[in-house]
């Protein structure tokens, strides 16, 4: 004989079956409870700190690829979701496309390197390269300059929008970087915010996140470089290196000589200013140019040294880390480093 059950004859296997769906529903819920606290609480800033070293230096690339601004003692520069600012100038708010609206850097480009912005006021600049005469610009008057047309662009093929900045700036950049007249256009980041997705590089890292993307640069809008890390690279060189070449914004000058203890951080605080470690900084071919004379090394270095010791399971070696913005504020330089103490 074959027994049939009724769905509210209160049989096993109906039990069973309730039981089952109400387990696998608290599973579920419980696996999306984890990953909410886990997402909430990976972002808690620490309470304890310890110091670590200070703020040797801070750098400021007003252009994506060209040199950083000469900054003043005592300067004080605000730190946004953006990036570095000091009295309206962004880092890397301003970037050099091509005819075809494509990004160029010094990697391709090595004359970026020598292009020096100054401080010329409040809100303006003035540019100085080799040879060539000065150039101003004013960020309360570019908008009047501008053409007022916007182009789609990319930033390591992660897209957006930017606009231009005028002929007179396309001519000058053109002239100093390929000898002519025309070939490259100045644009800047027009938003309030980051609208910029992931570099996709990164996109398995953890604790980055969209809002780290910043304006033109290659990854987040901080990178902070340890000061005894490029001095024990230094070590293993012919040719010792120059900071400046891993173009990072904060140089640390640790209190103890601690070679790469910057991979072990997780977070960063500068004087006020909280960051999260959101990634390591691989590294291309641009250390490899010196940023004095702008020539490529001949032997491949620093990164051929790097890829035989810093290569870890990535593509290309790590020195450096990228830096997420978690707590707003001021900084500037020989403010107190700290990182998380445990």
């Amino acid at each position: 004989m074959i027994t049939t059950y009724a769905p509210d004859s209160g049989s096993g296997w109906f039990s069973g079956k309730v039981l089952l769906g109400v387990g696998v529903g608290l599973v579920v819920a419980g696996g999306a409870s984890y990953l909410i606290y886990h997402r909430l609480k990976r972002d808690v800033v620490p309470e304890k700190w310890r110091r670590v070293g200070i703020l040797e230096e801070i750098n400021l690339f007003p252009v994506k690829s060209c040199a950083p601004l000469k900054l003043k003692d005592g300067d004080v520069l605000s730190c946004d979701l953006l990036g570095l600012t000091l009295q309206g100038i962004r880092d890397r708010a301003l970037m050099l496309v091509n005819d075809n609206n494509e990004m160029i850097t010094a990697r391709g480009y090595p004359k970026m390197l020598l292009i020096q912005p100054q401080v010329l006021s409040s809100t303006g600049l003035v540019f100085k390269a080799p040879g060539t005469p000065d150039l101003e610009l004013n960020f309360e008057t570019l908008a009047s300059e501008s053409p007022g047309q916007d182009v789609h662009t990319a930033v390591w093929g992660v897209k957006l929008d930017a606009m231009l900045c005028g002929a007179r700036f396309d001519k000058w950049f053109s002239q100093f970087i390929l000898g002519q007249d025309t070939g490259l256009k100045l644009v800047y980041y027009p938003y309030p915010s980051p609208v910029r997705a992931t570099n996709p590089r990164l996109k398995d890292q953890p604790y980055i996140k969209q809002e780290d993307s910043g304006t033109f640069g290659d990854a987040t809008s901080y990178m902070i470089m340890n000061l005894s890390s490029i001095a024990d690279l230094n070590k293993r060189l012919k040719r010792p290196v120059s900071p400046l070449q891993f173009r990072g914004n904060f140089e640390l000058k640790m209190d103890n000589d601690e070679p790469y203890a910057e991979d072990n951080w997780q977070w960063v605080r500068i004087g006020d200013v909280v960051f999260r470690v959101v990634a390591p900084c691989t590294r291309c071919i641009l250390p490899n140019i010196n940023v004095h004379t702008a020539e490529r090394d001949v032997d491949g270095e620093p990164l051929k040294t790097l890829r035989s010791y810093r290569l870890f399971n990535y593509a290309s070696p790590a020195l450096g880390s990228h830096l997420g913005l978690r707590v707003p504020g001021n900084i500037k330089v020989n403010d107190i480093i700290y990182v998380e103490s445990k």
